[in-house]
């Protein structure tokens, strides 16, 4: 068996963080049922342009691999219904919502035990289920300013900077499914599910780390660097060679002695030079920074990095996304995947990076939307064609688009 073979998850996901946390449980073997919402034509990650026709995106599939969907409306009586037997038959409730609708709608614990007192309730939020800011939707853009991040991102004359990537929302994703994780684990031993309570916002400002433990507990402000430059440890940042950019880092001693002797000059590493510790390099900073971005600015990345590299510098290129998904070691690492579309045809997709065991993940194409009725309603749940039609007929699974 897959590690995850035996879980079975009701989602209640949409867009990009909450559907990134399940894609991993997904892929290691959990089955994921999608509850997609049929009056809003289901999850808005369908029609995400510019590679989008019709329900089907590039982006959907990115976030929605190996789940199932349904479409069920739950403010219906019959859409109820069949949420409700569908707890019955699972281990969590997983969502991705405002932080006020999971009790206005009944899927918290307390609402559900009754049907299975085991069900774990994983609600990923924006900003939490309490607090002062509970009811207002979180997005990745506005957490990344709320929460610190984008000050300290970009160049010191620059403006705030936001990430490349919505790091707020995969990390998000990322801490609902260890806590889902850990609340099955839990109720399995003691026989009694639970609410998990996450949000966006929590594991942005967790994510503040040592910054914010030093500002804590000792005032400490965090500003920009130039040229991204690491706040305490000199050089670790990225320089200009004469045909781009490349990135090195000297995290210890041993590193420092490496580089100074590559550029030429092994007396900078000696015991008595004033660059010769963490935290003389440090406080000349101003000083070394200019010489080392000279020498570097002499010769071209690739000079650099043939040098440095076997010299065991830590050091790398700064890929385009086209570089970096054709590095050697991408492939040897099987981080490419392929399923069969039948939109986009052979379709290349992202590997999920949690690997538990030798035996290799299985991929299957995200669901079209309903794609698993059938499945769900009659395999899993056992209704016959006369249910089916009933619950058709009161709009349970909304109005054929």
């Amino acid at each position: 068996m897959r590690p995850l073979q035996d879980v079975r998850i009701i989602s209640l996901e949409q867009y990009g963080a909450g559907p990134f946390g399940s894609l991993h449980l997904a892929d290691l073997g959990a089955e994921v049922i999608k509850i997609e919402e049929p009056r809003s034509g289901g999850d808005v990650g369908r029609y995400v342009p510019p590679y989008a026709e019709g329900e089907d995106s590039l982006f959907f599939e990115a976030f929605n691999r190996n789940k199932r969907s349904l479409s069920l409306d739950l403010s219906t009586t019959g859409g109820r219904e069949v949420f409700e037997d569908l707890v019955r038959e699972a281990d969590a409730v997983y969502s991705n919502l405002r932080g006020d609708v999971p009790q206005k709608i009944g899927i918290t614990y307390d609402v559900l035990k009754h049907l299975n007192p085991k069900i774990v309730c994983c609600s990923l939020t924006g900003f939490g289920m309490t607090g002062p800011r509970a009811a207002e939707p979180g997005y990745d853009y506005i957490l990344q300013g709320l929460a610190g991040w984008m000050d300290v991102t970009g160049e010191p004359d620059g403006p705030p900077t936001k990430s490349g990537l919505s790091m707020v929302d995969y990390s998000g994703g990322f801490v609902a499914a260890i806590a889902l994780l850990a609340g099955l684990h839990a109720a399995r031993r003691d026989g009694a599910g639970m609410d998990c309570d996450l949000s966006l916002y929590d594991a942005a400002i967790s994510l503040l780390t040592y910054p914010g433990v030093w500002h804590l507990n000792e005032g400490y402000s965090p500003s920009r660097t130039r040229h991204s430059a690491h706040p305490s440890l000199v050089p670790f940042q990225v320089f200009e060679t004469s045909d781009g950019w490349i990135v090195v880092g000297c995290a210890k001693e041993k590193f420092w002695q490496r580089l100074a002797r590559v550029v030429g000059h092994p007396e900078w590493a000696e015991p008595g030079s004033p660059y010769g510790t963490f935290s003389r390099r440090r406080e000349r900073a101003g000083k070394l920074l200019p010489l080392l971005e000279e020498i570097f600015r002499s010769r071209t990345a690739e000079h650099w990095l043939s040098l440095l590299t076997p010299a065991g510098v830590p050091c790398g290129p700064i890929n385009t996304i086209a570089q970096a998904l054709a590095e050697p070691h991408t492939a040897a690492r099987d981080l490419v995947v392929e399923t069969d579309h039948p939109v986009f045809g052979r379709l290349r997709n992202l590997a999920s990076p949690v690997r538990v065991g030798e035996r290799p993940p299985a991929y299957r194409r995200a669901p079209r939307r309903n794609e698993d009725a059938g499945y769900v309603l009659g395999d899993l749940l056992g209704y016959g064609e006369a249910k089916v039609a009933e619950l058709r007929r009161s709009g349970a699974f909304g109005e054929p688009r």
